[in-house]
């Protein structure tokens, strides 16, 4: 045999274990990308708002009213970081007093209300209470206040 013969052997052996190793997995990819993808989860900023800010008579701290609402997906909890300032702009000079509250078990489609404590607040100014991209403007007591 000449060495053409065992060339054009050896390019029909390397052609037929390339079709044995990656023809499957064509067709792996190929059945699997089928389905319509779905739509990705909004993002939880969403669900959450800040309803209302006053301040407590009593111990003359600045309080924030917050709500979330419940996704179809399934139940959920939501972790929100509430910040208070004495006007809507932030400074970026200054650190904004900040208050964690937690909204555990939210049903799909049901609205959960909590309320975030924050510092004492001085006597003439007007709060601004903001959590994620929202904010509730000065004056707006929210459910429960006076």
């Amino acid at each position: 045999m000449s060495a053409l013969k065992w060339q054009g052997w050896l390019v029909g052996l390397v052609t037929i274990a390339g079709l044995l190793v990656f023809a499957p997995l064509g067709l792996y990819v190929w059945a699997s990308g089928g389905e319509p993808q779905q739509a990705p989860p909004r993002a939880a900023v969403e669900d959450v708002r800040v309803t209302g800010c006053r301040v407590d008579p009593a111990s003359r701290r600045v309080a924030a009213a917050v709500e979330a609402a419940g996704r179809a997906e399934g139940a959920g909890a939501y972790v929100v970081t509430v910040e208070f300032r004495d006007r809507a702009e932030a400074d970026p000079g200054r650190r904004a007093a900040q208050a964690l509250v937690r909204i555990p078990g939210v049903a799909p489609g049901a609205t959960e209300y909590a309320e975030a404590v924050g510092p004492v607040w001085p006597v003439a100014t007007v709060p601004w209470c903001g959590g994620g991209r929202g904010g509730v403007p000065p004056g707006n007591p929210g459910p429960g206040g006076p």
